[in-house]
């Protein structure tokens, strides 16, 4: 019996960081859901259409999140292991982390002094120049996802945000 338990190989994931990163935004994605949503978002009490609920968009990320971790969580369990994922994390400059805060804070201490749009596009170019992006047409999505994600929350939601050119 010893010698066939020394014959088998441990079962691992495939990357233990994945899962152990999904458990967590699983939990707080649950706690978020089940939790913040219900008891820290007021509703009216009377909606014309439950799509302009306060609690609409929040239910949707929420759940979404939930989804997605438990994917994390499953690929890096279920997934094949890639050495060279794994030797592209590794060989990851201190540059690259640095750029990701600093888009970061440039879109927190901006957005209001720049503008939503002006903030997203800053920030979503810094994000592209840190990642290895080499086709150069993508590069005009740094400019078109903010203004469609400021549109619609401008123009469908109606929730005003603030616009440095208006």
């Amino acid at each position: 019996m010893k010698e066939e338990r020394e014959g088998k190989a441990a079962v691992r994931p495939a990357n233990i960081g994945n899962v152990i990163i999904g458990l967590v935004i699983f939990v707080c994605s649950l706690f978020f859901v089940f939790y913040l949503v219900p008891n820290h978002i007021q509703e009216p009490p009377f909606l014309q259409n439950p799509m302009m609920s306060p609690k609409f968009l929040p239910n949707i990320v929420g759940w979404l999140t939930l989804v997605f971790s438990l994917l994390l969580a499953f690929d890096g369990i279920f997934g094949k292991a890639s050495t060279e994922q794994a030797s592209q994390e590794a060989n990851a400059p201190v540059l690259r982390w640095g750029a990701m805060l600093l888009a970061l804070a440039i879109y927190l201490l901006c957005f209001e002094a720049l503008g939503a749009i002006i903030a997203g596009i800053l920030a979503t170019l810094i994000l592209f120049v840190a990642h290895p992006v080499r086709t150069w047409w993508l590069y005009s999505l740094a400019v078109v996802l903010p203004v469609v994600v400021a549109f619609i929350f401008i123009k469908v939601m109606n929730v005003p945000l603030p616009l440095l050119f208006l």
